[in-house]
């Protein structure tokens, strides 16, 4: 079951990263890195379209056409306005073209089904606010919209917009057309803080939020508490009367499966949620079961947001418990996690759990600034490769004190040799961004195909009924999907 590595994804020119020439060394490249294929470790994950052959981009603009020509759009007009609305995580799922021929896509489309032009894309971001410009221009997506896609961030001006919680503000070019259509993915991203709750619906509390709302998320109501303030917002009359449709690109943690689109988002989330929930779900307890391991940053993304095996860094800190069930009132994992840990870097609760302790090191060998990741830094021993790397995260507002926890070594090798020493584990986990499977150590390929049979029983057995069970998922939506529970 082991292979050569997977190449890694590669890196990326962008102001919140160092310039690409400076990444001298790939980790998956060193000796003893082998990749482990999903589909070998879990045999029941269905086909995917992407990552595939030569022709793999076009299998997904295939199913993106398929679906988006079943979706009814008789509402717009010729001379209506549409808003594409996008999310600036889609641009880092699996190299982000994906995503992007997703968002052409949809504008061929709706031009030949409704005879509308007037279509422009508005795509969000979160604490990086010139992010999306640079996604814009590298998938062409400024050509392919004429001119008319721009980002948003959550500082640009507001709208006030009332729910049936009060007024809340979404931000005003996100809505500034006759019509919106939201474009999303089932990628479960931070389900350590959604917990796969509405995951279809966030975007509209987020990435289309002015920051006053979106911060329920991060600096007032905390984890799942914020969940309902994009329902609010999703189901408010001013939004209603604009919204046409949803289309997802449904993602599993091994590749792209199809495209997901409905003018009922709640159908559409129901269905994110299981493919989140059973694909991702088997990852997530996988990882679990890693008792120790060097943990590897090596990819164009921010400290908690790269990939592996399509988890993010931040899931795997909190994979050492059961973060989909919601009869366990989890903290966050990522930097709000601050708000429960007392002065003494200790959770405040008993009931709280710490940062998985099966992370022995973290060896940050290429990730981008932008988000708040002291806290990482802090509770897991870090080293940085490279002071060129080490210096642009002193320059960070955001991550100013990220290295006064860490250390710096010269080159990948020194830093993988330090961490070997002082870890005493020769188990590495690489989150690279590998597509369709995951980069890791011989000695941690070895210990994942042994426990993989037994998650996989226990997933499909036990934890999988319970978790959508407690979602209010009707489990006779399993008749309309390929992604059939055994």
């Amino acid at each position: 079951m082991m292979n050569k590595p997977i190449m890694p994804i590669e890196p990326k020119p962008s102001q919140y990263g160092i310039d690409p020439s400076l990444v001298k060394k790939r980790v998956a490249e060193m000796p003893n890195m082998v990749s482990l294929q999903l589909k070998d470790l879990f045999e029941d994950l269905p086909p995917v379209i992407f990552p595939g052959g030569e022709n793999a981009l076009e299998d997904v603009r295939k199913a993106a056409r398929d679906s988006l020509m079943n979706v009814d759009m008789s509402m717009i007009m010729p001379e209506h306005s549409v808003n594409v609305l996008a999310s600036h995580h889609g641009f880092t799922l699996l190299g982000g073209h994906p995503y992007a021929e997703l968002l052409k896509m949809i504008r061929d489309v709706v031009v030949e089904k409704t005879g509308c032009e007037d279509i422009r894309l508005r795509a969000g971001v979160g604490m990086r606010f010139r992010e999306t410009e640079e996604y814009i221009k590298r998938y062409g997506l400024d050509e392919h919209y004429k001119g008319k896609a721009i980002g948003i961030a959550p500082i640009d001006e507001g709208l006030p917009i009332e729910t049936e919680i009060g007024t809340l503000y979404g931000l005003k070019k996100a809505y500034d057309a006759d019509w919106i259509i939201h474009s999303h993915h089932t990628d479960v991203r931070e389900v350590h803080f959604h917990r796969q709750v509405d995951k279809a619906v966030k975007p509209f509390g987020m990435s289309y939020a002015r920051i006053e709302t979106r911060s329920t998320y991060h600096q007032n109501l905390g984890p799942r508490a914020a969940n309902f303030t994009a329902r609010a917002l999703f189901e408010s009359e001013f939004v209603q009367k604009k919204f046409a449709f949803a289309s997802f690109l449904n993602v599993g943690p091994h590749g792209v499966i199809g495209v997901d689109s409905d003018n009922d988002l709640y159908a559409v989330n129901d269905r994110a949620t299981f493919i989140g929930c059973q694909l991702y779900g088997k990852i997530m307890t996988l990882f679990g079961e890693i008792d120790e391991c060097i943990a590897v940053l090596d990819f164009p993304c921010p400290v908690p947001y790269v990939f592996s095996a399509g988890v993010i860094y931040a899931n795997f800190c909190g994979a050492n418990d059961d973060l989909y069930d919601l009869e366990k009132p989890l903290p966050s994992y990522t930097w709000y996690t601050e708000a429960f840990y007392g002065k003494n870097d200790k959770p405040i609760l008993e009931t709280i759990p710490g940062m998985n302790p099966a992370i022995k090191m973290c060896v940050h060998n290429y990730a981008w600034l932008g988000y708040p990741s002291e806290f990482f830094s802090k509770h897991i021993p870090t080293v940085v490769v490279g002071r060129e790397q080490a210096d642009l995260f002193d320059t960070d507002p955001l991550n100013i004190l990220y290295m006064s926890h860490a250390v710096t070594c010269k080159t990948t090798e020194a830093a993988m040799e330090f961490a070997y020493n002082t870890a005493k584990t020769d188990k590495v986990i690489i989150f690279d961004g590998a597509m369709g499977g995951l980069n890791v150590s011989k000695s941690l390929a070895e210990y994942l195909i042994k426990k993989a049979p037994e998650v996989n029983e226990k997933v499909d057995k036990e934890l999988l009924p319970k978790w959508l069970k407690q979602r209010g998922v009707d489990l006779s939506i399993l008749d309309e999907l390929k992604y059939e529970l055994k």
